[in-house]
This record gives C-alpha cells, structure tokens and sequence, in this order.
C-alpha cells in the first residue's frame, strides 16, 4: 500500500472523526493557534452524546461551543493557562485549572500524571515521507501523540511545514480531516508610551551577541521595537511572533554567537500573522522544538547571555511576581516565566528582566506592593527575581538583601505611592 492509499483510507470529515472520541477520554489539544478549528466545532456539535470527556489545552483562542457551563457533565475543559476564551469560565470555576511549568507537561503527559487519550491538532500536508508538521505548536503535543490512543490531524495547506523535532508520521495517525481555512492570525498588542518607557529601558540593557526570550504583550513588543540597531542578536524562545521577525528581517538577528543550535531560531510555538506562517515554511534557520526543549532551563541557559523578557501583575517589596492572578482570581497561568527566568539565571551573562506598569486602574492603585494581595499565585520567587523595571527606572534585586531590595522597588514606584510604600515597609520591619 502506498503513502497516498494509505492517506486516503485515513480520510474522514469533521463529524466522523470526533466520534472516534469516547467517554471518559482527555483530548489534547495545542496552544493557541494550533487549535483545529473545524475538530473542536464538531466535537461541540456531539457534545451532549459523551460524559466524562476533558480538552486539555495550555491556550485557548476561541470560545468553542463546548466551553458551556449548561454542558460540563459531557465535555469539560481543562486549562493549563488561562487566556480571553477561558478566563471567565475559570474564574467562575466551572472550567478547571491545572497548575504547571510549560517546560514539565510533556513528562507528565509521559509519566501519565496528565492523561492524554486522545490528540486533535492542525497540521501541514503531507511531504513525500509521509511526514506531518505540527509547527504551529509543537509544545506538549508531540508527548501526547506517543502516548495516545488516538490521533486525529486536521490538514490544512497553509500551516507551514517548519524544520525541528514537530513531524509526526501517517502511521501515527488515525484519522484526517482535511481544510484549507486561513490560520487564525494575532496581531501585535497595542503600545503606548508607558510600555515605550520600559521597553527602552530594558533595551538599553540588552548588549550585542545576546539571546533572546520574549513573552506575549505590550511590553515584551516594546522592547522588540527598539532593538533593530542591534547586532548578532539569537532566538529561543517558547513564543515566535511578527516582532520577532521584524528583528530577523532587519538583521539584527543572526543567531550567530547561540551556544545552542547556532544559526536558528528556536520556538515552540507561533502566534502571528500569515506573513509569519510563510516564514516558518521549510526555513531551514527556523526549527520547531517541543516544549521541554525550548523550556528546559538546563538546556536554554547553555546560551551566554540569555535574555528574557516577561510580563507581571504585582510584585511585593522582596520582589515575588504575581503574574497570573488577581488576588485569588485567576486570570492566565505561569506559562514559561518561571523556565526562562531560571534559565537565565543559569546563563552566562543572563539577564531575566521583569517589566510590568508601576499603576493599574487609571493610576488608583500601585502593582508595588508591601506584600502580595491575599490569595496570590506567585509565577516567580523571590529567589529567582532578577531585573524589574517599571516606566521609572530599573531595580536589580538578584544578590541584594531584603531592605535594598525593597528601597529599590520603592524607587522605581509610581511618586504619589513612594511615600506610603515606605511607611509600609518600615511596619513590616523592611525597613
């Protein structure tokens, strides 16, 4: 039997390959975009015929028909991060959350602690080996794929088939369900002169030669922005998105001086536009890793001077991030902070930046806070905090003790918070 008989006797439409799906079954499904858009609509349509079913997924991108209160019973879903589609759902407690670093689902996946049945996911058409690329998300798939039962791959012309350890082979494969629909794409996040301010500032601390990591949003993009006259930059990275190929596009990414996989971009995952998409596309310095690769922090701190770059909520006086929640409500997930800020701690020359506006809520509040709200997910320790920088200055906490670290954090405060940060740090014996 050739590859193509073989392609062929696998075919199925949307509606015959989710009931493939049984009770009682986790379906695993990759981050962001690589979710398959017409799977998850079938599997929404049949969901009062299962019980039992979990959709485990570190990033939802759209709100399915079976993200449903009224319909928990049947199909729940499980978040390894929350994100627009789940937040709610999440907060409301009627979609679950799993605690985790990014870099360890795959070996749960693997060690069995995460169950994984069942595996939709979009995919590339086929190359002349019978090989597919899940190079929109490699991330904690490629795990599920060797342990599932059942593998279920919507083939879609426009995902690029990128280089790396994402092919999965049509023996692997159930069944396929063939679209030819756009990938979704995400645009930058909007940037004003508060995440400018902090961009530069990090910027301006980012030396020639470095590798990078760069978290999702205002900020990180901020940074990306004011880059372009760098030189011999490298990627790797969880996330590759259009800031990142603006910084390949005007040269000032190389990849030349990586310790690890010298001359390639390294990712997990994408989160862009079509243009990015084309890129990825049999770019030989590209390649596309699962997750405990790009997010081990052993192997990303190989790379002399790593850079990494995220995002937090609040940060108290001895500088512990709470990036994922609002006192106790949930609102993403820790993501791959943690790996990275370990990893560059690991680095030769590393950097682990923190950035986040010194204010929320029109300037009423300050995320500079003697100690954390009540019931706070803390994303990074106070052992790991590295760099913080807010739109008025830089604090470097690493190797500081507890009253330094606090006078810094008070200065790089919003002014009208400075004076009662102080008074607040004198009554918890900070100061």
């Amino acid at each position: 039997m050739t590859l193509q008989d073989l392609y062929r006797q696998k075919l199925r439409s949307a509606d015959e390959a989710v009931r493939l799906v049984q009770d009682s079954d986790a379906i695993i499904v990759p981050t962001g975009v690589g979710e398959p858009p017409a799977l998850l609509t079938a599997l929404s349509a049949r969901r009062r015929e299962l019980h039992g079913v979990r959709v485990l997924q570190i990033l939802a991108m759209r709100k399915y028909g079976y993200i449903d209160p009224e319909t928990v019973e049947h199909i729940r879903h499980v978040a390894f991060f929350y994100g627009g589609a789940t937040r709610a759902g999440g907060q409301a407690g009627w979609i679950d959350f799993l605690p985790n670093y990014f870099s360890e689902i795959p070996a749960q996946i693997q060690r069995g602690q995460i169950p994984a049945d069942v595996v939709f996911s979009m995919a590339s058409t086929m190359d002349a080996h019978g090989f597919f690329a899940l190079s929109l998300a490699a991330d904690y798939t490629m795990a599920a794929v060797a342990k599932a039962r059942t593998v279920v791959l919507e083939v879609n012309p426009n995902v690029p088939f990128s280089n790396g350890h994402c092919h999965v082979h049509l023996s692997q494969v159930t069944a396929l369900v063939e679209r030819s629909e756009p990938v979704l794409e995400v645009g930058l996040p909007s940037i004003g002169p508060v995440q400018q301010a902090i961009g530069k500032y990090v910027a301006d601390l980012i030396a020639d030669g470095s590798t990078l990591q760069i978290g999702y949003g205002g900020i990180p993009d901020a940074v990306v922005m004011q880059l372009s006259g760098k030189h011999d930059l490298g990627i790797h990275t969880e996330m590759i998105g259009d800031g990142i190929l603006s910084l390949i596009e005007c040269g000032a990414v190389t990849n030349r001086r990586k310790n690890h996989l010298p001359g390639k971009v390294m990712a997990t995952f994408a989160l862009g536009s079509a243009k990015l998409y084309r890129f990825m596309d049999r770019n030989p310095a590209l390649e596309m890793h699962p997750v405990n690769i790009t997010n081990d922090p052993a192997l990303a701190g190989r790379n002399d001077n790593l850079v990494a770059i995220n995002a937090t909520l609040q940060i108290d006086l001895l500088g512990q991030c709470g990036s994922e929640s609002l006192g106790s409500m949930p609102y993403s997930g820790t993501g791959g902070q943690s790996d990275f800020v370990r990893a560059a701690n690991r680095s030769n020359g590393g950097k682990a930046f923190i950035v986040l506006p010194s204010t929320a809520k029109g300037d009423a509040i300050s995320r500079i806070v003697p100690v954390l709200s009540p019931g706070t997910h803390v994303s990074t320790s106070k052992n790991d905090i590295d760099y913080v920088v807010t739109e008025y200055g830089v604090a470097q906490l690493r190797g500081k003790p507890a009253r330094q670290r606090a006078l810094e954090l008070i200065s790089i405060a919003h002014p009208d918070f400075r004076a009662e940060l102080r008074e607040q740090a004198r009554r918890i014996q900070l100061l």
